[in-house]
Formats: C-alpha cells, sequence, structure tokens
C-alpha cells in the first residue's frame, strides 16, 4: 500500500532535481528543466491523481527550500501545477448510458487544458517582474538588449525595432513552450506508463483528436482581445490566442495524419508536414486554419473515408 506514496516522494524529488540543474548553467540544464512535468506525469497517470499531487507538493517544497519563492512559483505556476492538473484530467472518465463502457475524458480538452494553463503559468510570473505593462516591457528590453551586446559585442543602430520585436513576441511564445512542454512530457509518460503496462487508460486515437466546441469562438475572442484590449488583460488575450492557435495548429496535424490513412506516400506527406512546422514555425498558422476549417467542415468525414488503400495502423498515433 506504501508504494504508490514512495513512487510519488521519489517522482517529486526527481523533478525537484531536474529544476535544479537551472542553478548549473551547463547546456543540458534548459532540456533537462523541460523534463520536470514528466516524473509528476508519470506518477499521475501510471498510478493516481493522489500520487502526481504528492509529486509535485513534493518537488515544491524541495525547491522552496533551496532555491526560494523566485523559482518556487515558477514550478508551481510552469510544471508542477498544470502537470497534476493534466494527469487528473486525463483520468477522469464516465459510463456510457448504458453503464458498461467508460467515456475517458478526451484529448481535445487536454490540449485545450494545457493552452489555458500555458496562458495562465506565464501570466503568474509577469508580477514578479513589473507592476504594470510598459514596466514589464522596458524590463524585458532591457534584459534582451544586455544578453544581445554580450553576445555580440554591441548593437547596430537599427536594433531598436528588433529589440521590439523580441519584447512583443517573448510572452506569447513563452505560453506556447509551457503548453507544448506539458503536453509533450504528458505524451512521453503516457508511453511510458503503456511500456511498464502502469497506464490507467486505453490509449487514445490521436489522429481522430478534436477540439471542443467553442474552442473556435475561445479563439476569436481571444485575437480580438488582445487587439483592442490594453494592459495587461489584452496581453494575457494575446498569449491565450497564441497557445489556441498552436493547439488548432495541433487539430491540424490530427486532421492530416486521419484524411492520409491508406494513401500513397503518405509517410512523405507527413514527414514533410511536421519537419517544416517545428524547422520553421510559420507552417503551424497553415496547420492551424486546417484545424479550424475542420472544426465547422468536419473535413475528415468528408475525406478520410474515401481512402480505401487499406486499414489505419494499429497504432496510427
Amino acid at each position: 500500500m506504501a508504494q504508490p506514496y514512495l513512487i510519488a516522494l521519489g517522482a517529486g524529488a526527481a523533478s525537484a532535481l531536474l529544476v535544479a540543474t537551472v542553478a548549473t548553467g551547463s547546456v543540458l540544464s534548459v532540456p533537462l528543466f523541460y523534463l520536470a512535468p514528466l516524473p509528476v506525469l508519470i506518477a499521475g497517470i501510471g498510478w493516481s491523481q493522489v500520487a502526481a499531487l504528492i509529486a509535485a507538493s513534493t518537488a515544491a517544497i524541495i525547491v522552496s527550500l533551496f532555491f526560494g519563492a523566485e523559482l518556487l512559483l515558477a514550478y508551481v505556476t510552469g510544471v508542477g501545477l498544470p502537470a497534476y492538473a493534466l494527469s487528473y484530467l486525463a483520468l477522469m472518465a464516465r459510463g456510457d448510458d448504458d453503464g458498461r463502457r467508460l467515456e475517458w475524458f478526451p484529448v481535445g480538452r487536454l490540449v485545450i487544458a494545457a493552452a489555458i494553463a500555458g496562458t495562465l503559468a506565464v501570466a503568474a510570473l509577469i508580477p514578479l517582474v513589473a507592476s504594470d505593462l510598459e514596466s514589464y516591457q522596458a524590463a524585458l528590453k532591457s534584459l534582451f538588449q544586455t544578453m544581445l551586446t554580450e553576445r555580440a559585442d554591441g548593437l547596430p543602430a537599427d536594433s531598436d525595432r528588433f529589440l521590439d520585436l523580441l519584447v512583443a513576441v517573448m510572452p506569447p511564445a513563452a505560453a506556447v513552450l509551457t503548453m507544448m512542454t506539458q503536453l509533450g512530457n504528458l505524451w512521453l509518460a503516457g508511453r511510458i506508463a503503456r511500456t511498464s503496462q502502469r497506464l490507467m487508460r486505453p490509449w487514445p486515437s490521436l489522429p481522430d483528436m478534436r477540439l471542443p466546441r467553442g474552442s473556435a469562438a475561445l479563439l476569436f475572442g481571444a485575437l480580438i482581445g488582445g487587439a483592442l484590449v490594453s494592459g495587461f488583460i489584452g496581453l494575457i488575450a494575446e498569449m491565450l490566442a497564441a497557445t489556441l492557435i498552436m493547439a488548432f495548429g495541433l487539430a491540424g496535424l490530427a486532421v492530416l495524419h486521419a484524411i492520409t490513412r491508406g494513401a500513397a506516400g503518405r509517410t512523405l506527406v507527413l514527414a514533410t508536414a511536421w519537419l517544416a512546422a517545428l524547422a520553421l514555425g510559420w507552417p503551424f498558422l497553415l496547420l492551424a486554419l486546417l484545424g479550424l476549417a475542420d472544426s465547422f467542415l468536419d473535413i475528415r468525414s468528408r475525406f478520410g473515408g474515401r481512402r480505401t488503400g487499406g486499414p489505419p495502423a494499429a497504432n496510427d498515433d
């Protein structure tokens, strides 16, 4: 009976250790920091949401004892709390009308939850930097200016535009990175739990992922809010819009996986789409449009069912 609690405590210590690598300043510290949610997620989806809560709490206590309040807040908002929430949601299920089969929390809703969590995580850290938007942007600009000056031995005369671009892009990019870090760790934790036969729910078919109804309205609302509202509220709206665009980009990838089942050259098409999106970034906007179109037109039903070149792969995820 004590095994889940011991595993949770060990997972929390491992998560805190991954966060602590930031203090070393080594090149490996960055990827190790991004793996910090993984132990919490493994404990959650491999044992229970209570194990995830214990793991996240243990890590938070360790971080607070050795690294202080600022890193504690960063851990709780960006690592521990989102990891616990995602593991909790991933294990949610309800019985169908006959009570014979469980309906598990949909993957699309997990993606939207990660998008909101990524936005809130970055928003919660803003007060640590400044109390108003102008001071926050000035602090970011000064930070980027110092970094570029140290690396380039001086800035060119027209550097202000570039610095302003960095200041505008950084908060939404940080929110998207937090979102994708949590989702990537959730996928990896699911794989590990599945391999060790500890996965508490059936593995979902990722190409069949659909975002919940209302996601498009939420995206349009965030875009309008970011364009019309000033101050921190407008900045939070911009970050939410960025994470939701990424969510629709992932939905677009799911559409691409679904409609190319059984098609000749499928591997080449998918590999090209993935590599272009990861290497260039902007193709995610096209994928987001595809995901958005699918939410209104149901492209998967219109085109995916016409493929007759063979059954889908048994583990097409």
